[in-house]
């Protein structure tokens, strides 16, 4: 049955639908709307959780143990949380969409340039070591791979010797990266030193050490206040490993520690190697008296003979005697010039009778006049033009000749034997191995063995010292902390300042302590005295340091582990004798002892003779920049007069209780001793009470 449902008057009635149906439909349309809203902002919040967690993913991908990892560099934290290490990558940026993460590696294989191979590598050898491999490796780029460190209101130490030492190092300018190869900095004194390692030491208690596989160069930017890390082959003495393709690497390893001393140890104790014995008690005992800065290449039989006649006649000791360039005819020889040594047989009997022993000057040189070059060159002994083919003429400070190559065994024996022959013929006590540098290499060469880093040619070097050095000194060193003999700093110019002066000495002597050379000869005591280099009279023939410098010099010399005479005290006055008869017999009876000690620790822990004050006083920011004070062990600081005209000084006395040489106790430290006098004839020294 039908409803017949009246029309309201002025309502009509419309085909497929009824107005009440549209005005529903009206009505439920906002919220359709709302609805899609609702729809949207949901899956907006959906896909921004899962933007977060993927961001929070990565950025905990990005992290190891207290280090971030980001495009374009990464930070080291310390324990407390505090960042004690930074590095930048300058030559490009990682493509986080590349990195993953594997238990304890963290690894990328993209950069902007292209593919690589990148990883950080956490390791914690102890409990309160932290140490990170790092590795930036390109596999399709032959440009170079730089990454940069930031000092981080730190201060750093290590590296190598240099012209101008200072402690802790001080960024000067912008040099680009430079080969980080030994060189002779006296004749080039913006180079890296005869002594050097890849190995830094912060006072953040951090440390890094480059891996040896690397072709690494070294700049700094005073700007940026950054150390440059750089590995490349183009446009470099680096070769890369015979079958690889020159394709850069950049590895280290990062550690950080709680204190500046104990990473130190570790780190020594880890990639040190170490001596394997002490060399002569009598070097550390009493001075070596050399020929050269007295008589330079002037010397003669009749000059030697005086010079160790004078010596007893004044009541010094002499460990040796030690007869310096040049007593061979030509250099390359082996034998004595009979013009300047007419009998010297005679010559070394007379010296035995009197109590003199005698090591003899050598070098891996030939020169072209010598009668040995054609031998030489016959026997292939030398290093060669880079096709093989021919020796490669050098120039060193005496002339032009070859070079020998010391990766060849047959040019090894015969310059050892040369040695023992000359050795066995006179009695020659043992030898003063000079140069050994790689920047006497020509630019390009080729040796028996290839050398993808120049510096395994100073190693190879060193090692011609094994069989002679119990007396034996060299004036290089790159992973020879194990040749136990005497490492001489680069000759010293007779002034006073930081370029190769008296102040110089401490700052050098510790450097090379830090980097694991230990049996330090500080060279001569009042420099070389050469003409237009030293602080001085002059009569015209002769060149003669500074009255007061040499005193201060021999002062700070005493309380080095070995110290070496040529200058004459007595060329000055019989007051300048008594001032050194008084240091070198403290140096016996006082230093002398307490050295021998600490050597005989070397062997096994490799820890520094010569100390920074640091080294006792941890965190202590004043300790951390102190350049003229040192200690020999932990208990004996030392704090010389270094400045003309001084007898006085400032000295600071680090916490503990402290004995002056005067008899003075100081208990209240630490504490700054200002204008502490220090009379001519005086050096400040301190004994740490218990």
């Amino acid at each position: 049955m039908y409803h017949i449902v009246p029309v309201a008057p002025g309502e009509q009635q419309t085909v497929g639908g009824s107005p009440m149906k549209k005005k529903l439909a009206h009505e439920g349309r906002p919220l359709v709307l709302a609805g899609m809203l609702g729809c949207v902002l949901v899956l907006a919040a959906v896909v921004a959780w899962c933007y977060y967690s993927a961001s929070l993913r990565k950025a905990q991908l990005l992290k190891a143990e207290l280090l971030d990892l980001n495009k374009d560099g990464f930070i080291i934290h310390n324990m407390t949380g505090a960042v004690v290490f930074s590095m930048t990558f300058r030559s490009g940026t990682l493509d986080l969409d590349s990195c993953s993460k594997e238990g304890n590696i963290l690894s990328c294989t993209q950069s902007d340039s292209g593919k690589l191979n990148f990883f950080i590598q956490t390791v914690r050898p102890k409990d309160t070591v932290m140490c990170y491999r790092v590795r930036w490796e390109e596999l399709q780029s032959k440009r170079s791979v730089e990454h940069a460190m930031a000092y981080n209101d730190s201060h750093w130490y290590g590296g190598a010797e240099t012209a101008t030492q200072y402690w802790p190092i001080r960024i000067q300018g912008e040099k680009e990266p430079e080969p980080f190869i030994t060189s002779d900095v006296y004749s080039n004194r913006n180079a890296f030193g005869g002594i050097l390692e890849r190995y830094w030491l912060s006072s953040n208690a951090t440390a890094i050490k480059i891996n040896d596989s690397v072709p690494f160069h070294l700049g700094w930017s005073e700007k940026d206040r950054t150390l440059r890390f750089q590995a490349r082959y183009q446009d470099s003495p680096f070769k890369p490993a015979e079958g690889q393709q020159a394709l850069p690497e950049l590895s280290y390893r990062v550690c950080v520690g709680l204190d500046v001393t104990s990473i130190h140890k570790y780190m020594v104790r880890r990639y040190f190697p170490k001596p394997i014995k002490v060399p002569s008690p009598e070097v550390f005992k009493q001075p070596l008296w050399s020929t050269w800065a007295l008589h330079k290449t002037a010397v003669t039989q009749e000059k030697l003979l005086r010079y160790a006649s004078d010596i007893t006649e004044h009541d010094f000791k002499c460990s040796h005697l030690e007869l310096d360039d040049r007593y061979t005819s030509d250099y390359g020889e082996f034998d004595f010039d009979p013009q300047k040594f007419p009998n010297a047989s005679g010559m070394f009997d007379k010296l035995r009778e009197d109590g003199f022993r005698v090591s003899l000057w050598t070098h891996p040189f030939i020169n072209y006049d010598s009668i040995n070059f054609g031998v030489a060159v016959e026997k292939g002994l030398f290093v060669r033009e880079p096709s093989g083919e021919l020796p490669a003429l050098v120039r060193w400070w005496n002339g032009i000749g070859g070079i020998l190559d010391f990766t060849n065994p047959e040019a090894r024996e015969w310059y050892s034997s040369h040695l023992h022959m000359i050795k066995t013929r006179y009695g020659v006590t043992s030898f003063k191995f000079d140069a050994g540098e790689s920047s006497y290499l020509p630019r390009q060469f080729s040796t028996m063995v290839p050398l993808s880093d120049p510096s395994t040619f100073t190693r190879r070097y060193t090692e011609m010292v094994i069989p002679f050095s119990e007396r034996a000194e060299l004036r290089v060193g790159y992973q020879s902390q194990d040749i136990s003999c005497f490492f001489r700093i680069i000759d010293r110019d007779s002034v006073w300042g930081y370029e190769l002066g008296l102040k110089s000495i401490i700052p050098t002597v510790l450097t090379i302590s830090i980097l694991g050379y230990q049996f330090v000869l500080p060279d001569m005591i009042g420099g070389n005295a050469y003409p237009n280099r030293t602080t001085g009279s002059s009569d015209g023939k002769n060149v003669l340091p500074d009255r007061e410098l040499y005193i201060r010099w021999l002062e700070l010399s005493a309380f080095m582990p070995a110290m070496q005479f040529s200058i004459p005290p007595w060329a000055y006055d019989n007051k300048v004798v008594e001032i050194a008869q008084k240091f070198t017999a403290l140096h016996e009876t006082l230093v002398a002892p307490r050295v021998l000690e600490l050597a005989g620790e070397v062997l096994d822990t490799g820890d520094p003779i010569i100390r920074p004050l640091w080294w006792i006083a941890i965190n202590d920011e004043a300790a951390y920049k102190i350049d003229s004070q040192f200690l020999i062990g932990d208990d004996l600081m030392v704090a010389p007069v270094l400045e003309p005209g001084k007898q006085e000084r400032d000295i600071y006395l680090p916490a503990g209780r402290w004995r002056s040489y005067k008899g003075e106790h100081f208990d209240k430290c630490p504490m700054y001793l200002t204008d502490y006098p220090v009379d001519l004839d005086d050096i400040a020294f301190f004994t740490w009470v218990h």
